[in-house]
């Protein structure tokens, strides 16, 4: 039997099992994948992970495996800045700083960092029942008994479905491709993420290593169902928009509807608990999605050193969490829609660029400071 079951070798089960790791406790992470690769696409750690990732000793690493950002910018479909964020204050203060990473690098680090017999691949989570302990079955026809059960498992986690039976997940109404390519941006662009705001569409790019470049496009699904492909619906983006699209091959492309959870009531169970978008999925407009599954486990651990009963880790857990992750998920929906208006977008870029920077630099201080 294991003490400790850890469902899913994403971000936030990855960075829980190094936390364990870091107070001695012995666990399994399960992972439906059969190995962990380099597939997905960019991700910005901001610097509320990068201050767990110093404590966990793998900054550097991280650091070094992506591309530091020092300011984010917010731009028309001509690359007419509407709003820049500097952080570099941000980053003295809190000794962080922000890096853009292939998905895949940063998994490799987390994994690389814990015990190689800790992670059982190929394990895909097909059903949990609570007896006296935990009974997870896996497709591949095992059975496990556990006695604390750590749902990683995503958005559409079978934990959070079968044992607190909740969720109700929200489509946002707009599609968004991912690609990857290696790519000459100009200089200007090598320390910041950018984004542009176009009509209904934005389009979004970062530098995440010495010759690779992560981008985004974001449409309004009821607008632009009707094109054929990305380069048509953003020809009247700036060239740099078509470039990037054009060099980069299919293969390196995927496409998600985006979509977040609806607050959940609860997300622990006797000897269970939810972290990351099991618990509290968000749209991906605050670059916040991993960052909070990574405070979610630097939280537990923080708790874990004052106390060894679970069932009340996950009760303070849930509640110095969930004013953060509430605020997040609302505001990042909030994002969502202002960013692809589809009218007054003059409108909307002139009061944005109004907005002092000073009241930016606060929300960033507001979602990167740790609470605890």
């Amino acid at each position: 039997m294991n003490t400790i079951s850890i469902i899913g070798a994403g971000i936030g089960g990855l960075t829980l099992g190094n936390v364990l790791k870091q107070h001695q406790y012995d666990f399994t992470i399960y992972e439906s994948a059969p190995e962990i690769k380099p597939v997905g696409a960019g991700i910005m750690m901001a610097v509320n992970a990068m201050q767990v990732f110093d404590r966990l000793g793998l900054k550097e690493k991280i650091e070094n495996a992506g591309n530091k950002i020092h300011r984010i910018v917010i731009a028309d479909e001509s690359l007419r800045t509407i709003s820049k964020t500097e952080i570099l204050d941000l980053e003295t203060q809190y000794n962080s700083c922000n890096v853009a990473i292939h998905r895949a690098e940063l998994q490799k680090i987390l994994a690389e960092n814990l015990n190689p017999g800790s992670i059982h691949l190929n394990h895909s989570l097909q059903k949990i029942r609570k007896e006296e302990n935990y009974i997870l079955d896996f497709e591949n026809g095992n059975q496990i008994e556990s006695r604390i059960v750590f749902g990683a498992d995503g958005i559409k986690s079978p934990i959070r479905n079968q044992i607190l039976k909740t969720g109700t997940i929200r489509n946002s109404g707009q599609k968004c491709w991912r690609g990857l390519v290696e790519f000459d941006l100009p200089e200007k662009h090598h320390q910041e993420a950018f984004e542009m705001w176009g009509k209904g569409k934005r389009f979004g790019f970062v530098k995440i290593s010495d010759k690779k470049v992560y981008w985004y496009a974001c449409v309004n699904e009821k607008s632009f169902g009707r094109y054929q492909g990305i380069a048509e619906i953003f020809h009247d983006f700036d060239p740099l928009v078509l470039q990037l699209i054009k060099a980069t091959a299919n293969e390196n492309i995927i496409c998600n509807t985006i979509s977040d959870l609806a607050p959940i009531p609860q997300w622990h169970a006797e000897n269970l608990c939810l972290i990351g978008d099991a618990a509290h999925a968000t749209t991906p407009n605050m670059g916040q999605g991993a960052c909070q599954a990574i405070e979610d486990a630097y939280i537990i651990g923080k708790l874990l050193e004052k106390n060894t009963d679970f069932n009340m880790i996950f009760g303070k857990f849930q509640n110095i969490r969930r004013k953060k992750v509430d605020y997040i998920v609302n505001t990042s929906r909030s994002i969502g829609k202002v960013s692809q208006w589809e009218r007054g977008n003059s409108i909307r870029n002139f009061l944005i660029g109004l907005i002092p920077e000073s009241i930016n630099q606060k929300m960033a201080k507001k979602i990167i400071e740790l609470e605890m």
